[in-house]
């Protein structure tokens, strides 16, 4: 599979789960450690003053995202090994 493969298949996955099942895939698949992260990082990098709304509410979350995909492309090359 491509990373282009990759994402368009979890965005379908991600699209049809409740808050819940997200929550769940979360606590799964990502540290605390990484969320507060991504958190911090955004505030940082994407201060309210500095950057859009939108952008500074929003950051934290394609970090995230970012970083899923990246965790399922590196399970599916060491599933092909």
């Amino acid at each position: 599979m491509t990373f282009e493969e990759i994402a368009w298949e979890f965005v379908e996955v991600f699209d049809e789960l409740d808050i819940s099942e997200i929550n769940e895939m979360l606590a799964k698949n990502v540290p605390l450690e990484t969320l507060q992260f991504f958190t911090q990082y955004a505030s940082e990098f994407a201060s309210p003053g500095e950057a859009k709304p939108e952008l500074h509410k929003r950051l934290p979350n394609l970090l995230l995202i970012g970083y899923i995909l990246r965790v399922l492309e590196e399970r599916l090359l060491e599933e092909t090994h």
